[in-house]
């Protein structure tokens, strides 16, 4: 019996981030939090790929990039459980889970209209209260957001 040959979905990457195991629906936020669509870096990015573990799910691969954890943290807000490989001579150096961080600083937007922070301009500032559920609280209005409340802020987020 002949054995079918594997053939990757996504082409390999020398050096630089693969962002994996993303829900597909989440995929273009991801792609917003990071502010990917102001890099002149060669990006790859799967969406609808088959997974054992989500179904489908979307994966970046960023040539020649290595983001720091408060850049690549702030997709925890999106999808809690996405998978970061930092690639080295097409090897795989270094593999965790991106987390949570315990505050959020201009990254997603106060539901309260009476906020001063939809008031003012001034950046957002939420403390996370509940990682495991995505529960944040706003720290000027003490106004709490769940997961499925939050607003991601459509604006450039990271300066390069």
């Amino acid at each position: 019996m002949k054995q079918k040959k594997q053939e990757l979905q996504v082409a390999a990457l020398e050096n630089g981030t693969v962002i994996d195991h993303i829900p597909s629906d989440k995929l273009f936020a991801v792609v917003t939090l990071l502010n990917l669509e102001h890099m002149s870096n060669n990006i790859t990015i799967g969406y609808n790929l088959k997974s054992r573990k989500l179904g489908i799910k979307g994966i970046i691969k960023i040539s020649d990039k290595f983001f720091c954890d408060e850049e690549i943290n702030r997709i925890s807000v999106v999808a809690p459980h996405v998978k970061l490989n930092i690639i080295r001579d097409y090897e795989v150096v270094e593999k965790r889970e991106v987390n949570m961080p315990n505050e959020l600083k201009g990254i997603i937007k106060c539901n309260n209209p009476k906020c001063i922070t939809n008031n003012e301009p001034m950046s957002t500032y939420f403390h996370v209260t509940d990682k495991e559920h995505c529960i944040v609280c706003c720290h000027y209005c003490e106004k709490e957001l769940k997961r499925e409340e939050i607003i991601i802020i459509q604006q450039d987020l990271l300066a390069e």
